[in-house]
Order: C-alpha cells, then sequence, then structure tokens
C-alpha cells in the first residue's frame, strides 16, 4: 500500500514574502531574490516532510499556504 502524497502550493496573491515557510521547511520552499516563496514541485510523501509542510501552512500570517493532494494525473 502506498502512502499518500501531498502537494504544497503558494497563492502569490495572498503571499506577502515574509519568508516563515522557507525557514520551517527549507528543504520545500527556498525563496526568489525578492523574498517571495518558491515551492518545490514534487510531492510530499515522507512522514517528517510533511508534518513540517504542515506546520509551515499553519504558521503562514497570510494564510498563503495550502497542502493538497495530487490528481490521478498529476502523480
Amino acid at each position: 500500500m502506498s502512502r499518500p502524497t501531498q502537494r504544497l502550493r503558494v497563492n502569490p496573491i495572498l503571499c506577502d514574502g515574509m519568508g516563515y515557510c522557507a525557514e520551517i521547511v527549507p528543504e520545500l520552499i527556498w525563496l526568489d531574490d525578492w523574498g517571495y516563496p518558491v515551492v518545490s514541485p514534487d510531492a510530499v510523501d515522507d512522514p517528517s516532510l510533511l508534518r513540517l509542510a504542515a506546520r509551515a501552512v499553519t504558521q503562514c500570517p497570510r494564510v498563503a499556504l495550502v497542502l493538497t493532494r495530487p490528481s490521478e494525473r498529476e502523480r
């Protein structure tokens, strides 16, 4: 049985570029030259990274990050 995977997404309209998310999970999020997050396009299936990604989502002051389940087409 395969583990469920999720993808981390950022809404660039909501994001203010505070950078908390990149501090919490630098393995999946890094900052561009202007301080805005660039999110890894890879699915997150590692449980420890998934916990950190969920923490980054809950800590985002602008609620600009979400975890989504990839569709069959994206897997």
